[in-house]
């Protein structure tokens, strides 16, 4: 990927980025034939840890140190740890699933995870479940762990000072799984989320009540398939 590129993954900025390559190594791009710098998940991967040194207090020179004498995790291969989390969500494997996402969790941003794992995932379980190549049990299961791990990631999305979002399904609609993704992805943008969930009463009746100073209210939409994961 190019710089940019990993700039908008990571949330940091293309000059820091740059900054900290020239500064401590801690990118490794490749070059094209024509020069450019390609930057891989293994450098997404170091990005995240020195972030998380910084957010540990540790000055920014000692916080790369620590992320390059770290092994890279599967070589930054996110293919090869969605892989094990659909396999243990497949077999009801709850504690391989979890070790699964902790370790995607703790080497890539939410925001790859969610994008380029989760909502993969879910996608093709709904499509599994349609062909009858797996059970509405096995479905129900990860739909319901993974809902689970959302939630902890949404732990007290409702402080701070920002504009506040309002998150509801429609009337009927169970689906609420990218809508928790999305109220997260608000949450990192500095929204305050207030979140309704599932099968929630009419737009019309929530804003006749107007028990916030409201400044975004969405919501999911109506159920395509019964599928308990499609439009999750």
């Amino acid at each position: 990927m190019r710089i940019g590129e990993l700039a908008r993954r990571t949330g940091v900025t293309v000059e820091l980025l740059r900054a900290w390559e020239k500064r401590y190594g801690l990118l490794q791009p490749s070059r094209t034939n024509s020069g450019y710098r390609l930057y891989s998940p293994a450098d997404e991967e170091r990005i995240a840890r020195m972030q998380r040194g910084l957010a540990d207090g540790l000055a920014a020179a000692e916080a790369a140190r620590t992320a390059l004498e770290e092994p890279v995790l599967g070589g930054g291969n996110l293919s090869g740890a969605a892989a094990e989390l659909r396999s243990a969500l497949e077999v009801y494997d709850d504690a391989a699933a979890q070790s699964a996402l902790d370790v995607l969790l703790a080497t890539f941003t939410f925001e790859t995870v969610a994008r380029d794992v989760m909502l993969p995932l879910l996608r093709e379980i709904g499509e599994r479940w349609e062909r009858g190549e797996i059970s509405v049990a096995q479905e129900h299961f990860a739909s319901s762990l993974l809902r689970g791990r959302l939630m902890s990631i949404a732990r007290g999305w409702d402080r701070g000072v920002g504009p506040r979002a309002v998150l509801a399904c429609a009337p009927a609609e169970r689906h609420e799984l990218m809508l928790i993704i999305f109220g997260i992805a608000l949450r990192a943008q500095g929204w305050r989320i207030t979140y309704l969930g599932a099968d929630t009463t009419s737009m019309r009746q929530l804003e006749r009540s107007k028990p916030w100073q409201r400044r975004l209210m969405s919501r999911s939409p109506a159920p395509a398939r019964p599928s308990s994961l499609r439009g999750s």
